[in-house]
Formats: C-alpha cells, sequence, structure tokens
C-alpha cells in the first residue's frame, strides 16, 4: 500500500518507520528544513512544504495514495490537508491533541475516516487508523509494549476453542474478553472463541504480528485493524502457541 503522512515530527517519523518496515510505500510532506533533513537522513522520501497546500501533496502522489495521515501538531494543517486528500479519494486520518478530544471529534468525525490521539496511542495507532481492520491499539505501555483489542474472523485458527485452549506466544497475556455484542470482562476458561468476540492482550510488539495471526488469522496482504493492522512476519504462529506526541 502507498501512503502520505504529513508532519515528519516524532509521531510521523515513527509511523513512517513502522510502515516501512511492513512493506508499504511511504512518503512524508514536512515544512520544517530540520526535520526534512532528518527524514531523508533516513531514506525517507519527503516533500518540503506546507502539508495543506494542494500543490504539495500532489507532488507526493496524494492522487496515487491509499490513505494520507495528518500527523502534525497543527490542526488546521491536518484538517485541510484531509480534506485535499478526501477529494483525491484516499482514505484520511487526522490526528488531534488529548486536549481536544471531545470537542473536535463531534465535530469532525464525519468529515474524516478516522480521528487519532497520537499521545495516547502512539505510532502504533497512527499506523493502525492508516491500514483500517481488526485490531486496535488501545494504549503504549512502554516502548514495546503495547495493548491492543483483536476481533476474532471467520479466518482466525483458535475460532471454536475455549479460553483455557487459547495459547498466545510468551510475551502475550490475556486481560479481558468480551462476546460479540457484549463489554469486556476478565475471561473465563470454558468461554468459547467466535466471531465477533474480543480479546483485549497486552503484548510486546515483537509478538504482535504473531497474536494477530492467532486471534484474526489474516493474510499478510489484507488491512487488519479498526484503528489498526500489523503484517504477517511470522505466518507459521497461526496454529497458536509457537511462540509503536508532538510533531
Amino acid at each position: 500500500m502507498r501512503f502520505v503522512i504529513i508532519g515528519a515530527g516524532r509521531v510521523g517519523l515513527r509511523t513512517a518507520r513502522v510502515l516501512r518496515e511492513e512493506g508499504h510505500e511511504v512518503t512524508l510532506v514536512e515544512y520544517d528544513e530540520a526535520k526534512v533533513r532528518r527524514a531523508r537522513g533516513q531514506d525517507f522520501e519527503v516533500v518540503q512544504g506546507d502539508g495543506s497546500r494542494e500543490e504539495n501533496l500532489e507532488e507526493a502522489g496524494v492522487h496515487r495514495a491509499d490513505a494520507l495521515g495528518a500527523l502534525t501538531g497543527d490542526l488546521n494543517v491536518n484538517f485541510a490537508a484531509c480534506m485535499i486528500a478526501k477529494h483525491h479519494g484516499c482514505r484520511t486520518i487526522m490526528r488531534i491533541d488529548e486536549d481536544y478530544r471531545e470537542e473536535i471529534y463531534r465535530k469532525y468525525a464525519d468529515e474524516v475516516d478516522d480521528v487519532i490521539y497520537p499521545e495516547r496511542l502512539g505510532a502504533m495507532g497512527a499506523k493502525n487508523a492508516l491500514l483500517g481492520g481488526t485490531i486496535r491499539a488501545i494504549a503504549d505501555i512502554a516502548q514495546h509494549l503495547q495493548v491492543v483489542e483483536l476481533t476474532i474472523t471467520n479466518e482466525a485458527p483458535v475460532r471454536g476453542y475455549t479460553i483455557s485452549e487459547l495459547q498466545l506466544p510468551a510475551n502475550a497475556t490475556l486481560l479481558a474478553f468480551g462476546k460479540s455484542g457484549h463489554q469486556l470482562a476478565i475471561p473465563t476458561e470454558d468461554e468459547s472463541l467466535e466471531t465477533g468476540d474480543r480479546l483485549v492482550v497486552l503484548a510486546d510488539f515483537d509478538v504482535l504480528s504473531d497474536v494477530r495471526q492467532i486471534l484474526v488469522g489474516e493474510s499478510p496482504d489484507r488491512a487488519v485493524s479498526a484503528d489498526g493492522g500489523i503484517v504477517d512476519q511470522n505466518p507459521g504462529a497461526a496454529n497458536g502457541g509457537e511462540h509503536d506526541g508532538g510533531n
């Protein structure tokens, strides 16, 4: 997939890195010269200029992009970039600050495809929103530790298993479970895993791909998140138990 990211600050650059590591094409748009140099020094394609101007987005290839992530610290720039990208048929993701969460979400939720709060979700949350699908980042606990919510699909290898039969990687722990249409609760061993059920898992970033393959079971080329997604790096884990602020 191809992405355009507005802003090469901490959130934008980290998001670009995780997308590139999963084989996606990424172009950054950044006004600040020092940030442009830093991104280019990491071998990213960067268009230097204002991300709210259509000519700069066109130079970045917005007309060919699958999604645009407006991840600067400037809400006006982010919203303008999303509106331009929407005109070009892109999926649009807009960053807002945590302080503005309720008001801005209500005002803009219908105008963009997804609104994110990177101070809470970090780069993975931004990446997840860009990809779309059945895994959602809930919180960054530490640099390599993430809480995610996954939804069981028809393709999930563990569909039909019980909680007691579920084997996650050593660096992953099941925190909560909810039947489809019901609230999350502490999991009990005899609960069965069926399509639409939700599981909240605490996992090391290195095993998130394995966790997704076990609980979601989607192929590497499919988007995997309602805020987010992770591409397969070890499809062999499908049988279960073999085993990332400011602009």
